[in-house]
């Protein structure tokens, strides 16, 4: 079994749980190899979700499956917490784990260089500027022009990040869709729309406001009056490590901290 970790630099606490799973690694005869050696079976994110998207890439790259083990604070990519650090030890050792295959998003604009997430593409205003227009079109057909601070476009695993707080739905990360969410919509229609996960998204900037692109957090470059932006899904999967078994509903009530409601019906 060879590993390769991706840890957040700027957290010492992940700092002590890398030493931990490395620590683990040698008493399972588990090799942790550097991040661009081959043959790799899994990546190993320790940190927040920024860590494991970044992790995600290596994934992606190498074909290797991924487990993020939280360090951060709500941590949805992440299965495992620290205090189960054993157990996906444990099943990491033995080869064999359960895993969910993720859909991906890609974007390019104009006819420049692709760029590939599994979260999101957003097409935002820049500093100082106000709202944007954008018109969008869905597998050629045209769909709605928005006035907007901003676009989201995100899979349903990244549902639970910048779609979250545009007011955008939580989806299941194993559902394939792809969901348009407007942020701050300065229009009639406000709705985010569920698309399905082959459509083929074209953005046009109709204004003369730029407007900055990024997948994943990741630059792709500013959009000017007239620029197109092709969104998509991306061609590749990435293997999603789940070791807790934890399902979507249940995930969603740990991460928000909701409670049961206990009160009978009916008096």
């Amino acid at each position: 079994m060879r590993l390769t970790m991706v840890v957040h630099e700027r957290r010492p606490q992940a700092g002590t749980v890398a030493e931990r799973f490395r620590d683990g690694c040698l008493l399972r005869g588990i090799e942790i190899v550097d991040q661009e050696a081959e043959h790799v079976d899994a990546v190993i994110a320790i940190g927040g979700d920024g860590t494991v998207l970044r992790a995600a890439r290596i994934a992606l790259k190498s074909g290797a499956a991924l487990l993020g083990v939280n360090v951060g604070r709500k941590g949805f990519l992440a299965d495992v917490e620290p205090a189960g650090l054993p157990e996906a030890l444990d099943v990491l050792a033995s080869g064999t784990w359960r895993e969910s295959a993720r859909m991906t998003i890609r974007a390019r604009m104009n006819g420049g260089e692709t760029a590939v997430g599994i979260n999101d593409v957003v097409v935002e205003k820049t500093g100082g500027h106000s709202i944007i227009s954008i018109e969008v079109r869905v597998d050629g057909e045209r769909f709605i022009d928005y006035h907007a601070d901003g676009l989201v476009f995100a899979t349903p695993t990244g549902s639970t990040a910048y779609n979250l707080s545009a007011g955008g739905p939580l989806m299941d990360p194993e559902v394939e869709a792809l969901i348009m969410s407007p942020v701050a919509p300065h229009s009639l229609f406000s709705k985010s729309v569920i698309l399905h996960p082959d459509a083929e998204i074209r953005c046009m900037v109709v204004a003369d406001r730029p407007a900055g692109v990024s997948v994943d957090g990741r630059d792709l470059g500013t959009a000017h009056s007239g620029d197109m932006i092709f969104i998509e899904r991306g061609s590749e999967q990435v293997r999603f490590i789940d070791v807790s078994g934890t399902s979507f509903p249940r995930r969603v009530k740990d991460k928000f901290h909701l409670n049961e409601d206990r009160r009978s019906v009916g008096g």
